[in-house]
């Protein structure tokens, strides 16, 4: 039995859906399914009512769900442990953020809050956007920061889960300035010289989000990758050395256009808003994450 196991079977009992499941593994549905066979090969009974539409748990299945909670938990503390990891103390905020706003977003944000709060102890796994999102699902974190966009929405059950709006964040592509203060390349370019294009892995967040502004351009865009990651900060710092065009968001690159060493590739036409949201489980929390939230239902929207 693998550990991914466990974690395809606890998003599928999330989602309800083999689709979104496999989408949200980064896996065609024929190889999603194969891997919720073999665990169920390994339990050794059905796990899933394949009879009934959407998706449910058959008896067994709602019985291993929690035990599946419970054995990822025992293998992180284990890992933890070995680590030589502390446990928290009972007052520090537990987060699960993507790297993108790990560095850009979230130390700001905090400084804010602690000005009317006051000092928060914060532990933080920085991830990306799927498995901070599995953080959450499966116990291992109690508070979600992700991004949002209503063409690519993160799957949650607004009956299992509630959310606040703490702000929009826009992608747009950039471009290493000249000495003038002007981006050295400009999209769209031309079949005759396409734009040097650094890009963002497959299994990005930012991937999607990209592809959405190309999709919807004003017009077409002539592109040769050059590079490709899935983090945004190595993105930026390729565009810095004037590789190509990257899209970024706002909020990494805002230090580097003040200073212009960074500028827009393209008119604002060409780009995205996103939602950065919050997210925690309805369940009832530690004392220290119910005050944090009640804190924060004061000053932001609920989804």
């Amino acid at each position: 039995m693998e550990t991914r196991w466990l974690e395809d079977f606890l998003v599928l009992a999330e989602t309800g859906s083999f689709t979104r499941s496999a989408q949200a593994r980064h896996l065609t549905q024929p190889a999603f399914s194969r891997r919720i066979k073999a665990l169920e090969s390994w339990v050794g009974t059905e796990l899933i009512d394949r009879t009934a539409y959407p998706t449910t748990l058959t008896p067994a299945g709602a019985v291993f769900r929690e035990q599946a909670i419970v054995m990822l938990n025992q293998i992180q503390a284990t890992r933890a442990l070995l680590q030589g990891m502390k446990p928290l103390p009972e007052e520090t905020l537990e987060f699960a953020v993507p790297h993108t706003l790990s560095f850009s977003f979230f130390p700001k944000w905090l400084t804010e809050l602690e000005e009317s709060f006051g000092p928060l102890a914060c532990r933080l796994q920085a991830s990306n956007v799927h498995d901070a999102l599995l953080a959450l699902v499966e116990g291992g974190t109690e508070l979600l920061m992700c991004y949002h966009h209503p063409k690519k929405p993160i799957e949650l059950e607004e009956s299992r889960y509630e959310g606040l709006r703490l702000g929009v964040e826009r992608l747009r592509p950039y471009s290493r300035c000249n000495r003038e203060r002007q981006p050295r390349f400009t999209l769209p370019g031309s079949q005759a010289q396409p734009v040097p294009f650094l890009g963002y892995a497959a299994n990005a967040y930012f991937r999607l989000m990209t592809e959405l502004i190309l999709d919807n351009a004003p017009e077409p865009c002539h592109l040769k990758l050059r590079y490709e990651t899935d983090m945004a900060e190595g993105l930026k710092n390729m565009v810095l050395e004037g590789h190509g065009v990257a899209f970024l968001p706002q909020s990494a690159v805002s230090r580097e256009v003040r200073n212009g060493q960074l500028a827009p590739a393209a008119d604002a036409s060409w780009g995205v808003d996103m939602e950065i949201r919050l997210y925690r489980s309805r369940k009832p929390s530690r004392p220290a994450v119910e005050e944090f939230w009640t804190f924060l239902k004061s000053r932001y929207s609920p989804i």
